[in-house]
């Protein structure tokens, strides 16, 4: 087995986190859907989908590496919010608290010289700096718009054009 009962127990965790983030992704895109704000709602459909496949990469890290996935209760989302402002609020929170348990996998990885597991982990932790800097953008910009929604969300599209899109 080339993952220690550490490292497998922490990702086994980190796949229910990760679709737990899908989760509340969803919680987000429906929001923005009864608010009429397409866009917004399709931006963070897309982010769950993204969430679901960072599950299923940890999924298959723990079976190419030889362990057994066991996936925990997934963490609980919120479901209803009061404004945009509380909505992408959420999703930052989500993302720092999804950095902090990305860089305690690092870490155990680092403490037992799992030199696999950290090539692993290195592509996530500079995924979770795309992911706090997309979400900062986007609150920082409907924080901005003062109650012209269509504006930011035409705003955000512009400065941030779907995954995969040309250029």
């Amino acid at each position: 087995m080339l993952i220690s009962e550490k490292l497998q127990i922490a990702m086994n965790q980190q796949i229910a986190n990760e679709f737990g983030a899908s989760l509340q992704y969803i919680h987000i895109a429906a929001y923005f859907d009864d608010e009429d704000l397409l866009k917004f709602s399709q931006l963070f459909f897309d982010q769950a989908e993204e969430e679901k496949e960072h599950a299923m990469k940890f999924v298959h890290y723990i079976l190419d590496a030889g362990g057994k996935v066991e996936i925990p209760a997934f963490p609980k989302s919120i479901a209803s919010f009061s404004s945009a402002e509380e909505a992408v609020g959420a999703a930052l929170a989500w993302e720092v608290e999804v950095t902090k348990q990305i860089n305690a996998l690092m870490q155990i990885a680092v403490d037992e010289s799992d030199f696999i597991g950290q090539d692993f982990l290195r592509w996530f932790v500079t995924e979770q700096l795309e992911e706090i800097s997309k979400m900062q953008t986007i609150l920082g910009i409907i924080e901005k718009s003062v109650g012209h929604l269509l504006l930011a969300e035409t705003v955000v599209m512009e400065t941030m054009p779907a995954e995969g899109a040309a250029a």
